[in-house]
C-alpha cells in the first residue's frame, strides 16, 4: 500500500498515540458517548482513535476486565499513557488528551490490542 492509498487518518506516524474506547453495544452510556468521541477524533487528528465493542472482539478486549463504561484506553509505542474508566463527556476526554503523562511500560493486553488496531485499522478507526 502505498501513502496516496492511505486514509490521512491512518498516515500518522508509526508512534502516533491510539485513544480507544472500549464499549458495548448493549450499553446506552456507550451509545451516546460515540458521536462525542467521534467529534473529539476531529478536534485532534494528531492521534488514533478506536472504538472497541469488548463483546464483539473478546479475544483482544477480556483481559482488560472492563467493568465501568466508557473506558478509554491511550497508548503508542512510548508506552501506556492512560487506561481507565473516565466520565462519558467530549470535554473530559479533551482535557486528558491535552495533559497526558510520559507512557508507561504497556501491559501484554494493550501492546495485543495495538497490534490488532494496526493491521485492522479500518475495522475500529473512528472520526
Amino acid at each position: 500500500m502505498n501513502d496516496s492509498t492511505v486514509p490521512a487518518r491512518l498516515a500518522l506516524a508509526d508512534d502516533a498515540l491510539w485513544v480507544v474506547c472500549l464499549c458495548a453495544e448493549w450499553c446506552g452510556a456507550c451509545r451516546e458517548y460515540r458521536p462525542l468521541f467521534e467529534q473529539v477524533a476531529r478536534a485532534h487528528p494528531q492521534f488514533r482513535f478506536a472504538w472497541v465493542d469488548i463483546e464483539d472482539h473478546a479475544d483482544l478486549a477480556d483481559d482488560f476486565d472492563v467493568e465501568t463504561f466508557p473506558t478509554i484506553l491511550v497508548a503508542g509505542e512510548s508506552g501506556t499513557r492512560f487506561l481507565g474508566p473516565l466520565l462519558p463527556h467530549a470535554e473530559t476526554l479533551a482535557r486528558m488528551l491535552g495533559a497526558l503523562q510520559p507512557g508507561q511500560a504497556s501491559s501484554a493486553e494493550v501492546s495485543t490490542l495495538l497490534r490488532a488496531l494496526a493491521r485492522e485499522p479500518d475495522t475500529f478507526c473512528v472520526g
